[in-house]
């Protein structure tokens, strides 16, 4: 029997899908086009792959073939973690910025080396069945023959065409008519086509070390940027042991460092120090708990997460039960607070998710990051390029600041819960600092309040931005904000159709098949079979 009720107790859009084979992303083409993989007999990788590589073409806003990726797979047996974020070029050296206040956040300068198309190669390779260049076959064909733009990313596109319009080759791909398609309108992207299949003939190497990395290298030498032919030629990935933290019975599982992962686990660990369970759900003392408890796991992140070789502290460190038991004790129960960093002892994104009824699940996240991340195109690629490179912090002697060949702070996060060592669920949300903030409240309501995947998604969230702001959807009582407003917080209600508080994927895995749900944010869909 499941530990969740089957109420749907939150205004929503969806009911849950149950079946034995299930794909969960943000745009149903996606999710279908992953689907399509596991009835030609290609298995939860397969379909994972099919569906991230068709959403570079049918969810530009938020991701592309230039974006970074991360991914929790259950194989059967295991799980594993594979980091496929980039670094950055070798000429950055914190002096190419030293006039600058903060990191470039559009632009060649806040490219860095874009890790997915590496990723899709390596998932294929160690744990696909089907050809690779299968995987490509609907992103090609959505590119090549057009698609009809879904409302959500017709909304997004629209917002962020007065800011990139200027970028490089920006114009030129996402807005051929003079501005961005309307929702239902045919978008065609033959460049992008090309690319794509360019890339299925040759396992990803052109993209690398081939005619496409020496396009991409040229581009922005022409612009006069840092990234190189042997910036792309250098580029790696790290299979990873994922890091988790025992809630209540459950672990969440997250990538470790140089990704925000840690601040969810952080702050499970020091909400496990409070009895969640008796304060009422969507009440102002609980939500008042969470908040401050994730404030104080950022504050921690923000100082010391970095790419783990320049870490001064170890993830273990920033997990230990002390350690959080001693952050759980700076909490005032009734007021808000801005913390410091502690002091520990030595010691624009998509995402998705597929499992299959062999066992395997996998939790899969790629990014362009801020939208469409710097803006630029490459000309003649269809190839949007990320602003992972604005991760970097300019303040001298910071774990964090930039440097040559050097991973950047990420934001973008799989998750994946497991019980006594068993798969129980790959869940991720997309959204900046929302993710780590979506993973916590995801996994305390289905934990402290028994509630099941769907309405767990469906649910009101909190989102903290700087200092005591806090914003909040609607489905919150007025007697609870106004709880909320008394303790300090800065509170702000934020429009029905907000697309900054995530938006959900999950698939929990019962006695006989998945339960899947996608959530009512975005035009997403889980399908199955």
């Amino acid at each position: 029997m499941t530990p969740f009720d089957w109420q749907f107790p939150y205004p929503s859009q969806r009911m849950p899908t149950l079946a034995r084979n299930m794909v969960a992303t943000s745009q149903p083409l996606a999710a279908q086009a992953g689907l399509r993989m596991m009835m030609k007999g290609g298995n939860a990788v397969d379909a994972a792959l099919a569906s991230a590589i068709s959403l570079t073409v049918l969810e530009p806003t938020s991701n592309g073939i230039g974006s970074d990726a991360f991914c929790i797979l259950w194989d059967g047996t295991r799980l594993h973690g594979l980091n496929a974020s980039g670094r950055s070029p070798a000429a950055w050296a914190p002096d190419r910025f030293k006039e600058l206040k903060q990191m470039p956040q559009r632009g060649w300068e806040s490219v860095t080396v874009p890790g997915c198309v590496s990723a899709w190669a390596e998932l294929s390779e160690k744990f696909g069945k089907l050809p690779f260049a299968d995987l490509f076959e609907p992103a090609i064909k959505y590119a090549h023959d057009g698609f009809m733009v879904s409302p959500t990313i017709a909304r997004l596109w629209a917002n962020q065409v007065p800011e990139l319009k200027s970028q490089p080759g920006f114009a030129e791909a996402f807005m051929p008519r003079g501005r961005a398609p309307e929702a239902g309108e045919k978008f065609t992207f033959p460049a992008q086509a090309r690319t794509l299949k360019r890339i299925a003939e040759t396992r990803g190497q052109a993209f690398y070390t081939g005619d496409i990395a020496e396009t991409i290298a040229a581009h922005s030498k022409q612009c006069g940027a840092a990234l190189t032919l042997a910036d792309l030629a250098a580029h790696t990935n790290d299979w990873v042991e994922p890091i988790g933290i025992d809630y209540r019975g459950y672990r969440l599982q997250e990538i470790p460092p140089n990704g925000q992962g840690i601040a969810a686990l952080m702050a499970l660990g020091i909400l496990e120090n409070f009895d969640l369970a008796r304060l009422p759900v969507d009440s102002a003392d609980s939500l008042h708990l969470q908040i401050e408890a994730m404030k104080l796991a950022f504050a921690d992140i923000h100082e010391y997460v970095s790419d783990p070789a320049t870490m001064r502290v170890k993830s273990a460190e920033l997990l230990d039960k002390d350690y959080l038991k001693q952050r759980a004790a700076l909490i005032d129960v009734k007021k808000a607070c801005t913390p410091a960093f502690g002091k520990p002892g030595k010691g624009g994104t998509v995402y998705l998710t597929a499992a299959d009824e062999s066992g395997m699940m996998v939790s899969y996240i790629q990014s362009n990051y801020a939208g469409f991340g710097s803006g630029v195109v490459v000309p003649g690629t269809g190839i949007s390029l990320q602003n992972r490179g604005f991760g970097f912090s300019l303040k001298p002697g910071h774990a964090n600041i930039v440097a040559p060949r050097k991973r950047p702070f990420h934001t973008i996060i799989p998750g994946f819960v497991t019980r006594n060592g068993k798969p129980l669920m790959s869940f991720g949300l997309m959204g900046g600092s929302m993710q780590a903030q979506g993973h916590t409240q995801v996994v305390l309501r289905m934990v402290d309040y028994q509630q099941n995947p769907q309405a767990a998604a469906d649910a009101p969230r909190w989102r903290i931005d700087t200092g005591l702001t806090v914003n909040i959807e609607q489905g919150v009582t007025a007697e609870a904000l106004a709880e909320l407003k008394s303790r300090g917080h800065d509170m702000h209600q934020a429009d029905r159709w907000s697309t900054d508080f995530g938006r959900a994927q999950l698939i929990y895995r019962m006695d006989d098949g998945y339960f899947g749900a996608s959530e009512r944010r975005t035009d997403g869909q889980a399908v199955g079979f």
